[in-house]
């Protein structure tokens, strides 16, 4: 039986691109599984902080944030976010920039590893990523990390003596080693069966057909093997 295909996706859970790339990813896959001789594949996400110095309470607004960031005009920031409020809408996302509580995403990716030692963490980085972007929730706390764990059911006091311990804090810095190991210096991106790289936000399209080749390259080996 031929191993799945591994998908490891380096991405920051405050990261707008990161979660469009999420779903458009999951598209991707859902086409595939429908079609004939449907590929078994493998997700696993990993840590990447895009802005690891910003403190747990940033005192502003996105725009703030992202003004200061970058260096860019407030007005441009409006227009830049207005466009990513767009394409998050094309693939069925409902951003809400104007609730929007920047944070440090550290905990959080802590959390994620907790979650994936658990079982759960696509149910976790959906959980983090919708709480951020569309409910406008503080994802850089842990009282706020451990009611959000809870609810895709993972054991409140054990998420708090994680979180607290900082027991997945080298699983994070492990995740950054790879990703700097790679080059990657931009988040979404994908690392598909450890031999291709995807930067950015694909479209579903994109995710399905590299997701076929890669099925197909697999395949023949697979009779071979058998034969």
């Amino acid at each position: 039986m031929t191993d799945p295909i591994r998908i490891d996706v380096w991405s920051d859970i405050a990261c707008p691109w990161c979660y469009i790339g999420k779903r458009n990813l999951e598209k991707g896959l859902a086409v595939v599984a429908a079609e004939d001789d449907p590929p078994a594949v493998e997700v696993t996400y990993h840590s990447y902080e895009l802005s690891p110095d910003t403190p747990v309470d940033f005192d502003g607004d996105e725009i703030d944030f992202l003004s200061g960031h970058k260096g860019m005009p407030r007005e441009q920031v409006e227009q830049m976010l207005d466009r990513v409020t767009q394409v998050a809408a094309e693939a069925g996302l409902e951003y809400h920039f104007e609730h929007v509580r920047h944070t440090n995403t550290v905990k959080a990716h802590e959390l994620l590893h907790a979650a994936k030692a658990a079982g759960r963490q696509h149910e976790m980085a959906e959980r983090l990523m919708s709480a951020y972007f569309v409910e406008g929730a503080h994802v850089g706390r842990i009282d706020g990390l451990v009611d959000l764990a809870a609810e895709v059911g993972l054991d409140r006091d054990e998420i708090r003596r994680a979180l607290e311990s900082e027991q997945y804090l080298p699983a994070v810095r492990e995740d950054q080693a790879q990703a700097q190991s790679y080059g990657i210096t931009g988040v979404p991106f994908f690392v598909i069966d450890g031999k291709y790289g995807v930067s950015g936000a694909q479209p579903a399209d994109a995710f399905a057909q590299i997701t076929r080749q890669v099925w197909a390259e697999r395949t023949p080996a697979a009779v071979a093997t058998a034969d």
